[in-house]
């Protein structure tokens, strides 16, 4: 952490150790092929897995929140972080050496001051899954709202928009779109959706959780936007059926 670098990859994590090796793989891959100095960053979100470890084994530093929320794992990275650009990755998803040098480029250009992407689910979704993220993209594209497996910000934007909203347990990358949106609208600097390539995120809660709990979930931030507030309320986001060991192992080759 002590060099210099021009940008950081933020990947918060919660007992991910089944999937990071994917993650973090493609993302070294992609750093590597990238002609500017960066660092990737995994936060340890209190896991009780070998979630560390296996990101260390990557290459990564590890630091570690132990309040279990998203939008903390999120800021806890950002502090830790050096340079001018910020990239939050989930931990399912995976990132091509193209879309990270894209990112980078709006950035540094000044073309843009953050944004985010497409979303397509990994191989063998289900129709549920391939449905709700061209669903998504629809909405993405319209509202230049950004995923939160894939966003992206300028430092100075970030901080000015008070990063990620540690008062709500769920869409603070909504939150954070928003503000940014603002910040760059009076700089001359659109938050940007890039259209031309994607991320790759895991179909996981289609699998763990029925199309109507799915709806249910959706809904009730629809309807009651507030209940994002209350952690209880949040449980979709938080709490995990019990997976059989090896029932969510991934190969770095798998896509």
């Amino acid at each position: 952490m002590g060099r210099s670098v021009d940008y950081s990859v933020i990947v918060p994590a919660y007992n991910e150790e089944q999937w990071l090796p994917k993650t973090l793989f493609y993302l070294n891959t992609a750093m590597r092929a990238i002609d500017r100095p960066g660092a990737l960053i995994v936060v340890d979100n209190n896991s009780s897995d070998r979630t560390a470890q296996v990101a260390q084994g990557y290459g990564a530093t590890v630091v570690f929140e132990p309040v279990n929320q998203i939008s903390r794992a999120r800021n806890c990275g950002a502090r830790a972080a050096r340079g001018e650009y910020l990239i939050f990755v989930d931990a399912d998803t995976t990132v091509s050496v193209r879309l990270l040098e894209e990112a980078i480029r709006l950035m540094s250009s000044g073309a843009a001051c953050g944004g985010g992407t497409l979303v397509h689910p990994d191989a063998g979704a289900n129709r549920w899954a391939r449905l709700g993220t061209r669903l998504w993209n629809t909405i993405s594209r319209q509202t230049g709202l950004a995923a939160g497996c894939f966003i992206f910000s300028r430092r100075d934007a970030f901080d000015a928009a008070g990063g990620f909203s540690e008062k709500v347990y769920a869409s603070e990358e909504l939150w954070l779109s928003r503000r940014l949106k603002m910040w760059g609208k009076v700089r001359g600097q659109p938050f940007t959706i890039i259209t031309g390539d994607h991320v790759i995120t895991s179909a996981r809660k289609t699998e763990w959780y029925s199309p109507l709990r799915l709806l249910l979930a959706v809904s009730l931030i629809v309807v009651f936007p507030w209940s994002v507030r209350f952690r209880s309320l949040c449980g979709f986001w938080y709490r995990r059926p019990e997976v059989r060991p090896g029932s969510e192992s991934r190969s770095p080759g798998d896509s």
